[in-house]
């Protein structure tokens, strides 16, 4: 290779950070290129008279930090190409910091240059880390993770590790890493912000709270932020970690007795309960409740899971897992290459990669009945409801609804026949059951969820005889010696007075 390209880190703060290695470099490059001049090493250099040029202009060209990197990679690469036949020719690249900590324009040479035959170097340099480490006074081996102001996330934060985000700009990076804390850190939380860290009359340190994060100002390309690990339960009581470990312990021989005696039989009804007072929340439109009544619903989840890890089936990790695993699947038009224009194509493409895995464990699909896949202990209407729209995707259905009113009262007058037969309570129940299952019917035909016109109905009715008993009561009576027609009267005295 006739050229090369060594990267060099000038360290983080003023020249008394240049390692030797890097000065010598620096003074003895006949071809020196720093990617910014924004840094107090520059000074220094131009003390000693070392000559050199930069990428600044480049920055000023491009409007996003991406597009820079890029933009200087292929311009060294142009430069070191231009290299003559048997020339050994040596580009010196000297960046901020350190060339492998938080240095795209690093990772997109070293992957580069063998393609263009050029040589890759780099010469560390002391990086922002070290002061960090070093100003705020925190051994990484207690567990440390460095992250870009950004790409924060609630994902990527762990409170139980110290935490410094690089690349804090200026004040608008600095809201955006603001609002990504706050999703885990409350508003109240200390954070530190360090500007110029190890620069000699420069470096200032700042320990604010976490909603004043983007008002100090200062911010700049040496400015960085440090979040201390903590395991206050206002942070950690936000993470799923902290819930898994309270489940496991709940179990565990030093936990609650109750909660180690119980078995996926004893608490299935409670897995029930709990789903349906989330419902009761959805339509109550109530957020408050929400939040509430879901997490009970998800501790059922974490309980049962737990029992399983303990033994050896599976975990809650495998239970993301295969759902993350099944979500990315069976969205193929989101995921991956197919489209899906509206809901209906959406839907289809979900069943052609549920057709898909059955095949794949060996399930003849052909084989199958058509009213396959549905849940043995759905609620009554729920199944009815589906056993019918599977039947009608092959074609068993009515023609119209016409016909549909016509079987809802024919079931009506056997029922009715058979009320006045000898009383047979077995035949009477069937009889209803045909009558339910038509009704089913109609309210699939105008496109209506019976479990859900029926729990409208259920709502109102609450509502309309609370009406009732509240009248009583206002009147100094008792329901239980009220008659029916002052009831009746109050009844349509509610149905006037409140909606549906």
């Amino acid at each position: 290779m006739a050229a090369t390209i060594t990267i060099v880190g000038l360290g983080s703060g003023d020249e008394n950070q240049l390692t030797l290695g890097v000065l010598r470099k620096l003074e003895q490059a006949q071809c020196l290129y720093l990617r910014t001049k924004e840094h107090p090493v520059v000074a220094y250099l131009d003390a000693k008279e070392v000559r050199y040029r930069t990428f600044d202009a480049i920055y000023e060209a491009h409007d996003s930090f991406g597009d820079v990197y890029e933009a200087i990679a292929s311009e060294l690469l142009r430069i070191a190409g231009e290299a003559e036949l048997g020339e050994q020719r040596e580009v010196v690249y000297a960046v901020p910091g350190h060339p492998f900590v938080a240095e795209r324009t690093t990772a997109l040479l070293k992957e580069r240059c063998p393609g263009a035959g050029v040589a890759f170097a780099a010469i560390g340099g002391e990086s922002f880390l070290d002061q960090a480490f070093a100003r705020f006074g925190f051994d990484p081996i207690e567990g440390f993770q460095l992250l870009d102001a950004g790409g924060l996330s609630l994902q990527t934060l762990n409170p139980y590790l110290h935490t410094v985000v690089g690349q804090v700009y200026d004040e608008f990076t600095a809201s955006e890493a603001k609002l990504a804390l706050m999703e885990l850190y409350p508003d109240e939380h200390s954070v530190y912000v360090g500007h110029a860290l190890g620069v000699t009359g420069e470096e200032r340190i700042l320990e604010v709270p976490l909603y004043e994060l983007d008002r100090v100002g200062g911010y700049g390309n040496l400015s960085l932020l440090y979040i201390p690990r903590t395991e206050a339960a206002a942070v950690t009581n936000r993470t799923f970690g902290r819930l898994h470990e309270i489940v496991r312990i709940l179990r565990s021989p030093e936990g609650c007795p109750w909660d180690r005696e119980q078995t996926h039989l004893s608490i299935r009804k409670n897995l029930i309960e709990e789903t349906y007072e989330v419902l009761e929340t959805l339509d109550d439109d109530d957020p408050e409740a929400m939040c509430e009544e879901m997490g009970d619903l998800l501790l059922q989840i974490m309980l049962h899971a737990q029992m399983e890890e303990e033994t050896g089936s599976f975990t809650v990790t495998d239970i993301i897992q295969g759902l993350n695993e099944k979500l990315l699947r069976r969205h193929p038009h989101v995921f991956g290459t197919t489209a899906a224009e509206d809901s209906a194509e959406a839907l289809a493409r979900w069943d052609e990669v549920k057709a898909e895995e059955k095949r794949g464990k060996g399930i003849d699909t052909e084989q199958l009945s058509a009213l396959h896949g549905i849940p043995r202990d759905l609620p009554g209407l729920m199944k009815a409801y589906k056993l019918q729209k599977k039947a009608a995707k092959v074609g068993f259905d009515w023609e119209n609804i016409a016909d549909v009113f016509a079987k809802v009262e024919e079931e009506l007058a056997e029922l009715r026949a058979e009320m006045g037969a000898d009383g047979n309570r077995e035949r009477q129940e069937a009889e209803l059951g045909d009558l339910l299952f038509a009704v089913v019917n109609l309210s699939r035909f105008i496109k209506a969820d019976p479990e859900e016109a029926l729990a409208r109905t259920n709502r109102k009715f609450v509502q309309r005889f609370s009406y009732i008993e509240e009248q009583i009561r206002l009147r100094g009576g008792h329901l239980d010696q009220t008659s029916l027609l002052e009831m009746e009267k109050y009844w349509q005295e509610a149905k006037k007075l409140l909606k549906d």
